[in-house]
């Protein structure tokens, strides 16, 4: 192809405009445009525009990264320096606050070339994301002491706390922290709990470097370079004002004082879950432009067929893994418009909404792993070579599928209940 897979997803002419796309050569997808607002759109081309020029660093040392079981660091500091891990910090402090759609644009397009690399950006945007909806305070204390701080988090509630003078007194350990390798903050979930150690809710707490540690237990299979090690504090102290109260969150009441900042106002657990398809749609279309690329050179064994490209079979599941690839888009690209939309009106999503959005995120994450499942059996057994891309790309993805906040099994039960009116206390999460 003469050029990247994110320049033709992201040049796809709009409907009606007549605006050709950029040429490539092998195949183009049936999609006339990715439903999308234009509120922020340069801003998100030139992000996605920067995020494609680091796509032969990513490349180069991925490998490196899925060995070492984390990022490499210059790969870490070219990609600081040039902003990227600064997409959801107020502008306040220098950030771009762009929106949930162009974090997903830019973790796609750094996911053609590396999944692991996709996922630390991601994760940390997806924090900050939540730093912004904590008290100016607070949002002092990390992004006005330091622009360029990264917040790493895990925002189960498995700590312990106890309520302490204007705080909590936090001890625990949170698996599993993608990005706390390069991390200055934490954002942490644990229980609330009155004077009597009786829980009424649970919150993020805010902890610099200084009062946790990272323990090595990320020995995993996929997403090997993410780093996604355990955060481990004893007995920190969390101040009120670091604290996101989650059950307000969920309802769309943050306590930020800047009520104007749209990003803040995002509808909380489907943003937070949502962004984490952005590495999965660049690891499809990476792993398609494998597979295509190399159709005319790679034969069918034990066939009459010198190049799989001419074996009907072999268009068939070129033809069904892309329509799963370009379904996941329209999912993704509907509910990420729908997250921005209401953030920017200052509306908070209903439950059912908000199901529906967990659902899209989880069908997404399912219809790229099911289009690598073809694209593989397609390929060929060559799929699985270690110098093959394919089988990290398939690695990665089936890890970052089953991440804990898409769960499609759950998800699809969740939103079938809320479909079906079951009383939101009856469902299976409070957490949505």
């Amino acid at each position: 192809m003469s050029s990247s897979l994110s320049d033709v997803y992201q040049s796809m002419p709009v409907e009606g405009t007549g605006q050709a796309p950029t040429e490539f050569d092998a195949f183009t997808f049936g999609l006339p445009a990715y439903p999308a607002t234009r509120t922020g759109e340069e801003k998100r081309n030139q992000l996605v525009a920067t995020a494609a020029s680091f796509k032969e660093l990513l490349a180069e040392n991925a490998a490196e990264a899925d060995r070492a079981r984390r990022v490499p660091e210059p790969v870490i500091k070219a990609l600081a320096d040039a902003g990227l891990f600064k997409l959801t910090v107020p502008q306040r402090y220098g950030g771009h606050e762009a929106d949930v759609r162009t974090i997903i644009d830019v973790a796609a397009t750094l996911a053609e070339s590396c999944g692991s690399t996709a996922w630390v950006v991601t994760l940390i945007n997806t924090v900050a994301i939540g730093v912004g909806m904590l008290p100016k305070q607070a949002q002092d204390e990390v992004f006005g002491a330091d622009p360029e701080a990264r917040v790493a988090g895990v925002f189960s509630p498995r700590g312990e706390s106890q309520r302490a003078d204007g705080g909590f007194r936090v001890t625990g350990q949170w698996f599993y922290g993608s990005g706390s390798l390069h991390s200055d903050w934490v954002m942490v979930g644990f229980p609330l709990v009155d004077d009597h150690g009786e829980t009424y809710d649970f919150g993020l707490g805010l902890i610099p470097r200084e009062d946790y540690d990272v323990k090595d237990t990320w020995f995993v299979t996929g997403m090997r370079g993410s780093g996604s090690n355990a955060i481990v504090v004893e007995d920190a102290f969390v101040p009120d004002h670091r604290i996101l109260p989650v059950s307000g969150a969920i309802n769309g009441v943050f306590p930020t004082e800047f009520k104007d900042e749209a990003l803040y106002r995002s509808a909380f657990h489907p943003a937070f879950t949502l962004v984490l398809t952005g590495a999965q749609l660049g690891m499809g279309r990476a792993a398609l432009k494998h597979v295509v690329d190399l159709a005319g050179e790679r034969t069918i064994a034990n066939t009459v067929y010198t190049r799989q490209r001419d074996s009907v079979g072999f268009q068939l599941q070129i033809a069904d893994a892309a329509a799963l690839i370009d379904t996941a888009h329209l999912h993704v690209y509907r509910a990420a418009t729908e997250i921005d939309e209401a953030a920017r009106r200052g509306e908070s999503p209903g439950y059912r909404m908000r199901a529906r959005l967990r659902s899209d995120a989880a069908r997404a994450a399912t219809c790229v792993k099911d289009a690598l499942d073809l694209l593989i059996t397609a390929h060929g057994a060559g799929s699985f070579a270690e110098s093959s891309p394919i089988q990290r790309i398939w690695r990665d993805s089936n890890i970052s599928l089953r991440h804990g906040t898409l769960v499609p099994p759950a998800s699809r039960e969740i939103y079938g209940k809320a479909l079906l009116g079951f009383p939101v206390d009856e469902n299976i999460t409070k957490l949505l």
